[in-house]
């Protein structure tokens, strides 16, 4: 079964998928129209391009700025005199001549019987039909003629049909949204409460034996725990969460002295690279905490990064305890628990930003370290931001 935010990211792909053939049959009927200028082929081609024009003001869902903009377009798919568009408690834009009427009495009948009403209003024929996302009503398409006949009844009804889905999609785009923002902050939650009391700790041991180190740690953990905390953007750079990893590996040095060896092999080209943020800091720490803390003899840290052609390659490998594969990929698939729940928010959100084939590869036994690649694309992704 997939998970939720596999099955997020799947709706939203075929969604987008189909939207894409949409466009394509558009276009190939409006060569068609130009080539053989038959009727139904230039009806069909401008159907589809006022559906085009209508489809970006959907984008935040049903409000009041994009059904004002989207209604002209929508009375021109009908055909009809009149148009209104309403969400459940208002009328949220008209366009054309309508009844003098308040709308909003008919749409809720319309709503509540969840089907198209057809009603005579001040002379008018009133087409209501409901837009229903996943069976919950959320407001109504409101076509007004002097007559209506069964052919605006069918459109209408199709038309609150492609709206539902245009606010679905949207829906889908916040909660995905919403969702990154929830996995950096189940990452920042889980740095907090062991980090901060081991760190204060180290430097509180300091105070007295190394005053000036016991400073230098205290501005070290203030500059860790600002990037950490910070509340905006969803990414940053290679060379800004390497600066972040260095502070937090001289803090936990602080702790193991010189327990903890740490290697560098970083291509000056791919420092500028956009990364999620908090993507590598977490696998440092699964390193240290995982697989050093428990050596007595400690080990060495090699975080390694490079330049392979559309994308940055960055590795972080420990020669500490190992994990259990089994157990490894039971957590990453997220059919069981386990201590190494930071390695899977990470994986699932390079999936999401990137795809599916780009989500961790560790390579790890028992007692033989842990070697983790990530693979990133050259270039931004879209903003997750709502």
């Amino acid at each position: 079964m997939l998970s939720p935010a596999a099955e997020t990211t799947l709706i939203a792909g075929i969604v987008v998928l189909a939207v894409a053939a949409v466009v394509f049959v558009g276009y190939k009927l409006f060569t068609a129209s130009r080539d053989l200028g038959t009727d139904a082929d230039r009806a069909t081609y401008q159907t589809l391009h006022t559906v085009s024009l209508a489809a970006p003001h959907f984008a935040r869902g049903l409000t009041a700025d994009g059904a004002a903009r989207a209604a002209r377009h929508l009375r021109g798919l009908l055909g009809c005199q009149g148009l209104a568009l309403t969400d459940t408690t208002a009328v949220l834009a008209e366009d054309g001549t309508l009844p003098a009427a308040d709308l909003l009495d008919p749409a809720r009948q319309a709503m509540a019987q969840g089907r198209t009403q057809v009603l005579h209003l001040d002379g008018w024929d009133i087409v209501c039909a409901p837009v229903a996302v996943q069976s919950r009503m959320v407001g109504t398409v409101v076509a007004a003629a002097s007559k209506a006949d069964s052919g605006l009844v069918r459109a209408g009804t199709e038309v609150a049909a492609w709206v539902a889905a245009q606010v679905a999609l949207a829906e889908l785009d916040e909660s995905r949204a919403r969702l990154a923002e929830a996995e950096v902050k189940a990452l920042r939650a889980q740095i907090s409460p062991h980090f901060i009391y081991n760190s204060l700790g180290a430097i509180a041991s300091f105070i007295n034996t190394d005053p000036q180190r016991a400073r230098k740690l205290v501005v070290e953990f203030a500059d860790f725990t600002r990037y950490t905390f910070r509340r905006h953007g969803d990414f940053t750079t290679l060379a800004e969460e390497l600066q972040a990893i260095d502070r937090y590996l001289l803090l936990e040095k602080a702790r193991f002295g010189e327990r903890i060896g740490v290697r560098l092999e970083i291509a000056p080209e791919v420092l500028n690279t956009v990364i999620p943020f908090l993507s590598l800091q977490p696998l440092v720490e699964n390193a240290v905490r995982h697989g050093l803390e428990g050596k007595p003899e400690g080990g060495l840290i090699t975080i390694s990064a490079g330049d392979a052609g559309q994308h940055a390659v960055i590795t972080v490998e420990d020669d500490g305890a190992g994990m259990d594969p089994e157990s490894l990929r039971g957590v990453l698939a997220g059919t069981a628990e386990g201590v190494h729940v930071g390695l899977r928010n990470v994986d699932v959100r390079l999936r999401q930003l990137y795809g599916p084939d780009h989500g961790l590869v560790i390579d790890t036994a028992p007692g033989a370290g842990t070697l983790i690649t990530v693979r990133v694309p050259k270039f931004q992704p879209p903003r997750l931001d709502p």
